[in-house]
This record gives structure tokens, sequence and C-alpha cells, in this order.
């Protein structure tokens, strides 16, 4: 994971669909519920949308009930990066990609595993790999 991806927001928005430019660069977040990975259940690997860089195992993949795709832990320590994020009036820790800084969306205290993490990531912020 070497590339530099220090792109310019017109480099990005070639890269990306509007909705994934909208999550990964500007911090949105998708409709709860409506994300394609929300009740996927396949065996594989969940990688950055970005940058492609793995992120979360379908075995740390848990239905949390919460409308988007959640994982108990990343992939490796430190392939996602926590951010203090006070918007919107909220305490949270935003979670992004290490590699290339996409936004995935949050991380709680509130996981039913071992690591009592639930790492609550947007559909679109990510792609599924079997392999």
């Amino acid at each position: 994971m070497t590339k530099d991806w220090n792109l310019s927001d017109e480099e990005w928005k070639k890269r990306l669909s509007e909705e994934e430019f909208r999550v990964l660069r500007e911090k949105g977040t998708e409709a709860p519920f409506s994300g394609i990975y929300n009740t996927h259940n396949e065996d594989g690997i969940y990688m950055c949308k970005g940058c492609q860089t793995p992120l979360f195992t379908a075995e740390s993949k848990f239905n949390s009930g919460c409308g988007w795709p959640a994982f108990d832990a990343p992939v490796a320590k430190g392939i996602v990066k926590e951010h203090l994020d006070k918007s919107f009036g909220m305490t949270r820790v935003e979670i992004t990609c290490s590699n290339c800084g996409g936004h995935l969306g949050h991380v709680f205290t509130d996981g039913p595993t071992d690591t009592g993490l639930r790492y609550c990531v947007n559909s679109v912020s990510i792609e599924f790999s079997k392999e």
C-alpha cells in the first residue's frame, strides 16, 4: 500500500461515484438499511472502496440491527484510524482508512463480542471480495 493517496477532489471524483465521494471524502452517511452490505453474509474480505485496502473480514461481521454493516474488529491493528467527531451535537469516534483517509463510519463500545466494539461502516465506503 505504498501509493500516494493525497489526491485532489477532482481526482477523487473521477475514481468514485457521487455517493461514494460524498461519504468517503465529505464524511457523509448513507441512509440506514439502504446499503448492499448491511445484510450481506458471505465469506471473504471487505476492502476500502477508495484504495482497496483490506479492512474487515466476514468473520468479524455481525448483525447489529443498526442499519449499517457492523464489524467487531479490523483485519489488523492500525488499519483504520480513529478520530474524535463532535459533529451534529454528538461526541463519537469516526473511523477512516489508514491508507487513503476515506471516511468509513464510526466505532462504538456497545458490541456484543469479546472486543466490545461495533465498527459501524457505510456500505458505499467498502467493497467485498471473496478472496
